[in-house]
């Protein structure tokens, strides 16, 4: 039993230590096992991120590759594998299908904000409004409102009111930032 402690207590070192390795390299924080560089862009960076496979092919699906790697800047909530699985069984596999881009770029560009907002930008925006949540408009043209826990937590919200938490923020790149987010934002 005391190797077994010793060694997973080894191995979270070992992962701590690659962790911070990376992180002082790159400045971000690893996304999906990699690490992200500034100097990439927002697709380079994210093709390298195991968490975010469905949301690359959904991105090629939808022929927006070459908007996400323009000049922007660009704030892209971005979901995990997990989020797009949670959907009702067979969404993604219509989503991906040739008739459905126009749907698909709709909840794609649902996830993306012009500008280049960071935690902070947000939950200052979100501690300076009247009710408690900062609202602003996605590049679908679909509103989006970010809310702030009283542990800090910072939850972005869909017109129809479902939540999905900021797991991973402050992912920088060379045309913008990523959040990285635990659901699908969905437009109504």
């Amino acid at each position: 039993m005391k190797t077994v402690i010793a060694a997973t207590a080894f191995a979270l070192t070992c992962a701590s230590a690659a962790f911070a390795a990376s992180h002082s390299e790159t400045g971000n924080p690893m996304v999906g096992g990699a690490p992200m560089f500034m100097d990439k862009n927002i697709v380079e960076n994210a093709v390298n991120s195991a968490d975010h496979t469905t949301l690359v092919a959904a991105v090629q699906a939808a022929g927006l590759v070459d908007t996400l790697q323009s000049e922007g800047p660009f704030t892209v909530f971005a979901p995990v594998n997990s989020a797009f699985e949670a959907l009702p069984e067979g969404t993604v596999e219509t989503l991906l299908k040739p008739e459905s881009k126009d749907m698909l770029v709709k909840i794609l560009t649902a996830h993306v904000v012009a500008g280049n907002w960071s935690a902070e930008d947000i939950t200052s925006a979100v501690k300076m409004s009247s009710d408690g949540f900062y609202h602003f408009n996605a590049v679908s043209g679909d509103a989006l409102s970010a809310q702030l826990t009283p542990s800090g937590r910072v939850f972005i919200y869909d017109e129809s009111g479902n939540a999905a938490e900021v797991t991973t923020a402050d992912v920088r790149q060379s045309n913008g930032v990523i959040h990285v987010i635990d659901k699908v934002l969905l437009p109504k």
